[in-house]
Parts: C-alpha cells; sequence; structure tokens
C-alpha cells in the first residue's frame, strides 16, 4: 500500500500543542507561522508519498551492496537523494547564514516523522547529516564552518557519527582510535569504527566523518577524548574536492531491518594516517559529540512515531478489505470486514491514540527547543531549554518502546495472513 501523511493530525497538533503562532513571533520566524507550516508539511507530503516512499520496499528487496571498497545503494536511492537535496529539504531547520532555510524545529520535525514513514532506511543519511550539521555550529571554528557547513546544509556533502569500535560498543571510555598531532596544525586517525551509517555510499560528492580519538598524550577514560573532522576527500581551500583521505569502508552489516541503510565498518590509517581536524578543544570531544547524539535521540524518538504510523495506516487498510465473520456485538447479520469487529476495533484504536500522543509529545518538545534558541528573553529561554532537555529521553524511550508495542498490533490486526 502507499503512505498518506498525516497531515491533518500534524496541523492540529501544530497548531493547537506547539503553538505556532507564539514559535512564529520569536526574531528569525516572523514567516514561519500555520500557513508557512502548512505548504511546508504538503511539499513534503508530495516527494515523500510519491518519491521516496515507492523506493521502501525496493530497499528490502534490494539491499545496498559492497564490492571492491565501494557501497552501491538501492536502485533509485541516489536519485531520490538529489531531489531531496535541491529541494532544500536537508537545510530546512538550518541557519540561512549556510544556506538552510531557518525554520523552526516544530516544522522539521515533522517533516522528519513524514520522512522516515515514508523511507526510514532513506532517512538515516540526512538524520545523521543533520547531527554533524549542529555539532559544527555549536563547537566548530569559523574555518571549519566555512569550508564544510554550506555543502552539508545543502545536502552536496553528507555527515556521519563514529563512536562505536569492535572493542569498546557502547563504552566509550575504551574507545582506542588515535590523532597524531602534525606540524601543519592537523591530525593523523588511525583506528576502526563500526555501526558506522552511511559511513560509505554513492548518494553524495563528500562524505564528511565526525570520529572520536585519542589526541596524543591524552588522559585515560572518557576525559581524553576529542573529536575530530575526517572527510572522505580532501577539501581544498577553494572548497574543491582533492584527493582521497586515508579512510576506507571494508565491509558492511547484514541486517534484518532497514536493509538499504549501509551500516559500514571503516578503517582510519592503514595507508599512513587519514588527515583530521580537530573540532573544539583537546579532549572535549564526548562534550561535542553529545550534541549530536541529543539530536539523534530525538530524532530515533520521530522515527517510533513515524513507523507506528505507518503500521497504522496499513493495519487500517487491511482491516477495511478482509472479510471474516460476523461482528460478536450482532451489528451485522453476514460476514464483514474485520474493522467491524469490536476488538479489531480496539487495537486500531490504540494504535492510533498511541501515535497521536506520542507526536503531540514531540511536537511540544520541538517548540520548546526552538524558544531555548531563539527567544527573545534570557529567562524563557532557560526555561525551554531545561523543558526540552526532559522531554527527549521521554520522546525517544516512550515512542520507540510505544512503536514496538503499535507494531506488534499491526501484526495482530493482519492475523494469520
Amino acid at each position: 500500500m502507499s503512505y498518506t501523511a498525516p497531515l491533518k493530525d500534524m496541523l492540529f497538533t501544530i497548531e493547537h500543542l506547539a503553538r505556532i503562532d507564539q514559535v512564529a513571533q520569536m526574531p528569525g520566524f516572523e514567516d514561519a507561522g500555520l500557513e508557512t507550516a502548512q505548504a511546508v508539511l504538503e511539499e513534503c507530503a508530495k516527494l515523500n508519498e510519491g518519491v521516496i516512499a515507492p523506493l521502501n520496499w525496493e530497499g528490502d528487496k534490494y539491499p545496498s551492496s559492497f564490492h571492491d571498497g565501494k557501497v552501491t545503494t538501492t536502485p533509485g536511492f541516489k536519485e531520490a537523494f538529489k531531489q531531496y537535496a535541491e529541494g532544500g529539504w536537508q537545510g530546512l531547520q538550518h541557519p540561512a547564514d549556510f544556506g538552510g532555510q531557518g525554520l523552526p524545529k516544530t516544522i522539521g520535525a515533522a517533516c522528519g516523522e513524514i520522512l522516515n514513514s515514508a523511507n526510514m532506511s532513506f532517512a538515516l543519511c540526512p538524520l545523521l547529516t543533520d547531527g554533524a550539521i549542529e555539532a559544527l555550529l555549536t563547537a566548530g571554528s569559523d574555518e571549519l564552518k566555512a569550508t564544510y557547513l554550506e555543502k552539508l546544509v545543502s545536502g552536496q556533502w553528507t555527515g556521519t557519527m563514529n563512536l562505536t569500535e569492535p572493542q569498546a560498543g557502547s563504552d566509550l571510555a575504551a574507545v582506542r582510535s588515535r590523532a597524531e598531532p602534525q606540524p601543519d596544525g592537523t591530525y593523523k586517525v588511525f583506528g576502526t569504527k563500526i555501526y558506522i551509517t552511511y559511513g560509505e555510499h554513492d548518494m553524495a560528492e563528500n562524505i564528511v566523518h565526525l570520529v572520536l580519538a585519542r589526541a596524543t598524550g591524552a588522559p585515560e577514560g572518557v576525559k581524553g577524548i576529542s573529536l575530530f573532522v575526517v572527510p572522505k576527500f580532501m577539501v581544498g581551500k577553494d572548497g574543491s574536492l582533492g584527493a582521497r583521505n586515508d579512510v576506507h569502508c571494508v565491509s558492511i552489516e547484514h541486517k534484518m531491518g532497514i536493509k538499504a541503510s549501509p551500516t559500514a565498518v571503516l578503517q582510519y590509517g592503514d595507508h599512513g594516517g587519514a588527515v583530521g581536524y580537530l573540532v573544539g578543544q583537546e579532549n572535549r570531544g564526548l562534550e561535542y559529540m553529545f550534541i549530536m547524539m541529543n539530536a539523534a535521540r530525538y530524532a530515533v524518538g520521530v522515527q517510533g512515531i513515524a513507523i507506528a504510523e505507518r503500521a497504522y495506516q496499513k493495519a487500517v487498510v487491511y482491516a477495511k478489505d478482509r472479510v471474516q465473520s460476523r461482528p460478536v456485538d450482532g451489528t451485522l447479520s453476514a460476514a464483514a470486514p474485520i474493522i467491524h469487529h469490536p476488538d479489531v476495533k480496539r487495537m486500531l484504536m490504540t494504535m492510533r491514540s498511541v501515535t497521536e500522543g506520542c507526536r503531540a509529545m514531540a511536537a511540544v518538545a520541538a517548540a520548546a527547543y526552538d524558544a531555548a534558541h531563539h527567544h527573545p528573553d534570557a529567562d524563557t529561554r532557560k526555561q525551554n531549554a531545561a523543558f526540552y532537555e526532559f522531554l527527549v529521553p521521554l520522546v525517544k524511550g516512550y515512542s520507540t518502546e510505544m512503536s514496538l508495542e503499535v507494531t506488534s498490533l499491526g501484526v495482530q490486526v493482519h492475523g494469520g495472513m
């Protein structure tokens, strides 16, 4: 079945709960009221319903493949990503100073849900790029911002987040990748990183890796971790691409789900060292990486909502079509579509209600983020920042747990078929 973006519910939530009218009163968001939100969401729905959603099944049938160090994505992904980038969707909520549209997260988050419902394998690439952009905006030097941000915001280049290593798992204190300082101010990076989403692909000209590593002489544990920008291709002073950097994909994972999204094992420094550029100060890498991780936490919560919505839509369509038995409440005297059976109604209403509740929570959190960054009053910014930080674990944790329950109910609706 096709995917239809739930625009009516999204716009209701944006208007009445996230209060887009109040967001539009903040400096920089004057043109981002309900009318703009509706126009943006309608265009987002067109692209996703018509171009990106049809590739979802293709991704299961023809996953990303790895051969001779190169990753080839699902047929159609490259062309769809070009449309996505050319439409300005990667830069939707990023600053106009770097080519973005500067729209509030309140609108951007709803577009993120649409994209993830349409095709989560595809959506993971923009998600990681968003995190890289936020980290550079917060901690990058003026030179790094000038070199990388415009191309990342435009979608011409994509970004990754490199934390995990074979021996470390999620214990970042055990990170062993090392970075040796060079006379010219750069670093030579060595090590292996695993589970790198879109760590190698053919959809963009360059990939900008944000890598956790230990600079020479750094203390043990998390206090000795620094963050580095390591581009796939070196970038000249004029912004042109140069030689291939010493970072290479050695394999991609074979996954049960999201098969079209290439999850890479990346090897740094096998041929003399990958050239890296320090982000911020040495030994503060984990602090900067948490900027990316917090952005990713919120986005993963939105993924849960998106998958729940897609499961609900599939279940409703099936329940309207599948004929089975007479309803036990006696409302019909002949066999009827199962949507008339009370317990099927209960399952569908449960699916819909918790999905809409989580969507509302995510929208309110997005509005708090916008106020935390753009409200003219300092105390209001502080209060909203605290509220957003409180909500992010709930958006991430509850929305993903909820999506497991909703998708399970979706399977029950489909029954033995």
